[in-house]
């Protein structure tokens, strides 16, 4: 095949449904559910940090603040789920990718957690600490790290919730001729 110019090219450059991944509920561009992920990861950590802190000292003020962290992590958790979960049926970049609907269960899974955690602690909160409500603390804070690793790599490795400068994705290689 002398002096036919192949050109090799990434499928996912080809597939233009893939690059509409720019976020629909923004303000000012920045995305809303990037924002306010940071208040269920912090409160989910202070959880954990509140039962530690109460098993350390048997003040049962930290108790009460584990079950206040657990309300707000579950209740912001749930804003941010809205939105995240709107941007992944609204937006037909985000929902064609398999990595998307990955991170939608883990945060699903992640939300139930919280909420479980949260309504243990509700009316007791100090029997509630020891041993159950730190064991959901523990998991719910390695769930909320393999959830937020992987909600941080859909936004940096494939630009999601973003605009991209041109129209081929950042993690598509440029097409070369061989000859």
């Amino acid at each position: 095949m002398a002096g036919k110019d192949i050109r090799f090219t990434d499928p996912v450059a080809e597939d233009r449904a893939l690059l509409d991944t720019e976020s629909r509920i923004a303000i000012a561009g920045h995305p809303l559910h990037a924002m306010l992920v940071a208040f269920p990861i912090a409160l989910t950590v202070s959880v954990l940090g509140a039962d530690l802190l109460y098993w350390w000292t048997a003040d049962s003020f930290w108790a009460q603040v584990a079950g206040w962290a657990a309300f707000g992590a579950f209740v912001m958790g749930v804003i941010a789920g809205i939105t995240g979960t709107v941007e992944l049926l609204v937006v037909r970049g985000i929902r064609n990718r398999s990595a998307s609907w990955t991170h939608f269960i883990l945060a699903v899974m992640l939300l139930s957690l919280i909420g479980a955690n949260w309504a243990l602690r509700i009316g007791q909160p100090q029997a509630a600490v020891l041993p159950l409500g730190m064991m959901l603390s523990f998991v719910a804070v390695g769930v909320t790290a393999v959830t937020g690793w992987h909600g941080g790599k859909l936004v940096f490795d494939y630009r999601i919730g973003t605009k991209a400068p041109d129209a081929r994705p950042p993690h598509a290689p440029k097409s070369r001729a061989r000859r």
